[in-house]
């Protein structure tokens, strides 16, 4: 009996040893699903696929889904054979993969995420007043970006800024606080926007723009010191009150946080004038791969998921956001910056980190 008990036990262990996130567990789908779909994804959906409403739903439509979490450009060094498909957090690594896995014709993007910075009201409140921001209401507004990046040009300080005496955490150079463009989707996407503005609304496509922007980009970068890896970290540090009083984050992170029944006094969300995506795009490599990707762009109750979790569904701005007192519905005086190839933005990461 002792010998069957410990053979059971191992059993039930080996079952519970995962490595990805999976979903489509049979406890509420009653052994609906019926096809496997593996794929590798950015950690900022691990979240969505593991929600047991997401499970449920895709199970009723006939799927179970494992899904393990890369870094975005990291799928790029991947081996993805057997996979069905890859879904990073952008554009310019999915159409990479593409190339590499011959996968031809528009890659969906079933939802996707602006870039926008997160702050404190004392700061935004002081940006406003010395016209480097505009507020729409108590907690949300406008960034000027071509106004934010001569500050960090000519290395301002708060305290060079009228108004910020009054508050004792609005010290030194005043700066974003971004993740590591690198190793991070988002860190990248800043420089990509950055770097837009800066070379005069252009994208960056040769070492000219490259040359051009490399000077303001590291001093975005190295005034920060160690940069964390991952976009949860520095937001989650945000919300506790740590760290800068301005951050880069994606616009879903805030979204969740508001859809969880959190409303922070003290944030107040500003949209760049100009700034980036985060189009997260799926590379089917199989039939099942593709045929996913279409019901997770098409399927009314995966789109509504989507955005419980914060992320815009393609094509109907209506369907987000309805709670507007932080963030826009719809994206009106909102610049969608190009991002440059990958192979550019890996150099200009390169260079800003020096």
């Amino acid at each position: 009996m002792r010998r069957i008990v410990g053979i059971v036990l191992a059993v039930v262990l080996m079952g519970g040893v995962v490595a990805a996130v999976l979903a489509g567990r049979e406890a509420d789908d009653k052994g609906t699903a019926t096809k496997t779909v593996r794929m590798v994804i950015g950690s900022e959906k691990a979240e969505y696929f593991a929600d047991p409403a997401v499970v449920k739903a895709l199970a009723a439509r006939g799927y179970t889904v494992k899904a393990e979490t890369s870094g975005s450009w990291a799928m790029e060094g991947l081996d993805l054979k057997g996979y069905d498909l890859a879904f990073p957090s952008s554009q310019a690594p999915a159409v990479e993969l593409a190339a590499r896995y011959r996968v031809h014709g528009t890659l969906p993007r079933p939802f996707y995420s602006p870039l926008v910075v997160v702050a404190h009201r004392s700061a935004a409140q002081v940006l406003a007043a010395n016209g480097l921001a505009t507020l729409d209401t108590g907690h949300r507004g406008t960034l000027r970006m071509a106004s934010l990046l001569d500050a960090a040009r000519h290395d301002r300080t708060w305290q060079q800024l009228k108004g910020a005496s009054g508050y004792g955490e609005l010290s030194g150079t005043l700066f974003i606080s971004s993740t590591d463009p690198e190793s991070s989707n988002s860190g990248a996407l800043y420089l990509a926007a950055a770097s837009y503005v800066a070379n005069g609304g252009r994208v960056v496509a040769d070492k000219g723009g490259l040359d051009r922007t490399e000077p303001l980009l590291r001093k975005l970068v190295t005034v920060q010191g160690a940069q964390q890896t991952g976009s949860d970290a520095v937001f989650r540090d945000f919300v506790s009150g740590a760290g800068n009083p301005l951050v880069w984050v994606y616009e879903s992170q805030v979204a969740s946080l508001l859809a969880g029944g959190q409303k922070p006094g003290d944030l107040v969300v500003l949209y760049p004038d100009t700034t980036v995506d985060s189009d997260h795009t799926v590379v089917p490599l199989t039939d099942d791969g593709k045929a996913l990707a279409e019901l997770l762009s098409t399927d009314e109750e995966l789109r509504r998921l989507a955005v419980r979790h914060g992320f815009r569904p393609q094509g109907d701005a209506s369907e987000f956001a309805t709670d507007t007192t932080y963030l826009k519905q719809a994206l009106t005086g909102v610049r969608q910056a190009p991002v440059p190839t990958s192979a550019v933005l890996h150099e200009m990461a390169r260079r800003a980190r020096g």
